[in-house]
């Protein structure tokens, strides 16, 4: 299992890697945003920085527009993965570009047939949204389940599920033991992850204890 950091933010990516849980990066135009820097100038220092894929979104809709940007962001550097969102057009250019032998990942992904049809159109990755869904009253981690078991039992279908728009640490646990091939997390869940209260109280104790050896 891969761990990645959802983030456009460098120091956010640097703190991750010191961790080892930057196996790679996802960003997305709002992330990148966020930053008020440079589209292309981010990711070339997030791509300095992260040997392992960096999935960036073109911000076309339109096939031909979709394409010619995909091209472009790929010339970055060679650990680019190009991110689009499920819809028809981006399903044509997720095909056309595996045909020029340039990764995909497709996104927004909020349903077991929409895995498949991203799968069968050549894409390396999906990103099934797994918090956004529980936000609507789903149960996310049930598709991720489904698209896991869709996969393993069509080994045909070589794509790598990234688990996104995760939200709790209990979401990780889930994930990991449900077999994902990826998470992509926000680094405040990194930070939940590390955090517990008797932990805490048990490092406290620790340094009370120590002050009898002063």
């Amino acid at each position: 299992m891969d761990i990645y950091v959802d983030s456009a933010n460098l120091e956010e990516i640097k703190q991750a890697k010191e961790l080892g849980l930057a196996d790679g990066v996802t960003t997305n135009p709002t992330l990148i945003a966020k930053e008020n820097k440079s589209f292309t100038d981010i990711l070339h220092a997030i791509c300095k920085e992260i040997s392992g894929p960096v999935h960036a979104e073109p911000l076309s809709l339109e096939y031909d527009a979709i394409l010619k940007e995909s091209r472009e962001l790929s010339k970055i550097a060679p650990n680019i993965v190009i991110k689009i969102p499920m819809f028809k057009e981006g399903l044509k250019a997720v095909r056309a570009l595996k045909e020029e032998g340039i990764p995909t990942n497709v996104t927004l992904i909020f349903s077991p047939s929409q895995a498949i049809l991203a799968a069968k159109a050549g894409a390396d990755f999906v990103c099934p949204f797994l918090g956004r869904l529980d936000d609507y009253s789903h149960d996310g981690l049930a598709l991720l389940e489904a698209i896991r078991t869709i996969y393993n039992n069509n080994p045909d279908l070589e794509t790598q599920i990234i688990a996104a728009s995760i939200r709790t640490p209990n979401h990780v646990v889930e994930l990991s033991a449900m077999g994902i091939d990826i998470l992509t997390i926000p680094s405040k869940v990194i930070g939940m992850m590390e955090k517990h209260p008797l932990t805490d109280a048990g490092v406290q104790q620790f340094l009370k204890d120590a002050e009898n050896f002063k």
